[in-house]
């Protein structure tokens, strides 16, 4: 896990606990029973001799030690006393992970089975989400943990039940057989699934993904539950991409196509062509250029229709224009002119002058607030157009510098002839722009603002960040 964490160039401390020795362990013995070190040295090095100085060894050791009477207080003599003797001859197991689930196997069936549910969830687990569970499941969870936490088994901090170390997670998680962790994994997802219906909390849609991803496709009773589980993943995706969380994103939604059936681009179509087009997007932005060229050519082979395709050759070419900027313009010309948006081979200076200034007389007929206020754009063609021609205008500044106030000028005609699109910002800041250059800053200045004002309607955050730098440029 950190190493994935360093590829990300995160600075770390790292901090190394070594094992305690013989003195460490008399003065944590001695604070602990509030006696004078003088008195604990012997039990102290019983103690270390047994542990070895592993902080977490030693701790249990003390636990079980006073939960069997071997380590007690004395009411006559107002202190801590043990028996040295027994706790000498008391056999101890090599392994820490042997001496926690010996400790957890004397806890009753039902705080164990309790402890398995929640060793599912990893480390810890939200009190609400085990009452959620607890209910679906019809079994008592909260009652068994308490009882857990009172052993030292569990600790309760936040609002969430977890583990005492990670020791004790993995120990609870074995003591359910390999083959039935998968239906575990699987059961708890239905259960939450039902919830997820019930309360729309994200957090519960994460971990019910997340329970159904543990399982795997293998452990699946229903068939119809594929299709719903490919879903959840979706659902998934969708909110660790609002949250900029794009290799969470891509986890789900590569999860979600795990739980496509064979034949499922016939059987579930759209579902296949959102989780496709989806992971090929999060493939793009987290670098993975191999997954994005398998999805995108899954795409582009089932794909039913040209308008179908036009999203994932969408990412192709923003992913493309990173490597070789000039074959990505040439594709988007190409792709544009099959969405009815033609180029001439070449423009002049005078003709870009001539659009520039017919441009400008179509939009004086409007004032400021008309703009704002200019109808949606609903034509799925002319939406995925405005798409290509933002990437266009991008890339044309580096491969074909005199066809960017070409571009820009097809935007704001397509924007006031079919409505306003997530991408009209763009089109209109760098309209903004261009007429600055030529020397009309009162007119750039205006279209600049209205661009950075065409933020505010819906779905134009997505370039937020483009409209204004390009604003402020």
């Amino acid at each position: 896990m950190l190493s994935s964490v360093y590829q990300f160039g995160i600075r770390l401390t790292t901090i190394s606990l070594a094992c305690m020795d013989k003195d460490m362990v008399n003065t944590l013995i001695s604070e602990v029973l509030c006696l004078s070190p003088r008195l604990t040295r012997t039990l102290a090095h019983i103690l270390h001799h047994k542990t070895k100085g592993n902080q977490l060894f030693f701790c249990q050791l003390m636990i079980s030690l006073s939960r069997d009477g071997l380590l007690r207080p004395s009411l006559s003599r107002r202190r801590w006393e043990w028996d040295e003797d027994k706790i000498q001859s008391r056999k101890l197991p090599d392994d820490v992970a042997k001496f926690i689930t010996g400790n957890i196997s004397r806890l009753s069936n039902r705080v164990q089975t309790a402890l398995s549910v929640l060793s599912c969830f990893g480390a810890s687990a939200k009190i609400s989400l085990l009452e959620a569970l607890e209910t679906k499941l019809g079994m008592s969870l909260i009652d068994s943990m308490e009882k857990a936490l009172a052993e030292g088994v569990l600790d309760k901090i936040n609002g969430s039940y977890s583990f005492g170390h990670d020791r004790m997670q993995e120990a609870a998680f074995n003591m359910m057989k390999p083959e039935e962790r998968c239906r575990f994994h699987y059961k708890y997802g239905i259960a939450l699934h039902a919830c997820t219906l019930e309360s729309h909390d994200d957090a519960i849609l994460f971990t019910a993904s997340n329970q159904f991803n543990r399982g795997g496709p293998q452990a699946v009773e229903d068939g119809e539950k594929f299709a719903l589980i490919a879903n959840l993943n979706f659902m998934a995706g969708n909110k660790a991409m609002e949250m900029s969380d794009f290799r969470a994103a891509y986890d789900y939604f590569d999860n979600g196509i795990s739980f496509l059936r064979k034949g499922h681009w016939q059987r579930d179509y759209n579902l296949s062509l959102k989780l496709f087009v989806a992971a090929a997007e999060c493939a793009m932005f987290i670098g993975n250029a191999v997954s994005l060229r398998y999805l995108s050519e899954q795409v582009l082979s089932f794909g039913n229709s040209f308008e179908d395709k036009l999203e994932v050759l969408y990412i192709t070419i923003s992913a493309l224009a990173s490597v070789d900027t000039h074959k990505a313009t040439e594709k988007a010309i190409s792709i544009l002119s099959k969405l009815g948006e033609e180029f001439s081979t070449f423009y002049s200076e005078s003709d870009n002058i001539k659009l520039i200034e017919h441009t400008k007389m179509m939009l004086g007929k409007y004032t400021d607030e008309s703009l704002l206020n200019h109808k949606l754009m609903e034509d799925p063609s002319k939406i995925m157009a405005m798409k290509f021609l933002a990437r266009l205008e991008l890339m044309t500044a580096y491969t074909r510098p005199s066809w960017q106030p070409i571009v820009t000028i097809k935007m704001v005609r397509i924007s006031i002839s079919h409505g306003m699109s997530p991408k009209s910002p763009i089109g209109f800041t760098y309209y903004g722009m261009l007429l600055t250059k030529l020397g009309d800053i009162r007119d750039g200045c205006r279209y600049a603002k209205i661009g950075r004002k065409l933020l505010d309607r819906p779905g134009a955050k997505e370039v937020a960040g483009g409209g204004i730098s390009i604003g402020k440029s």
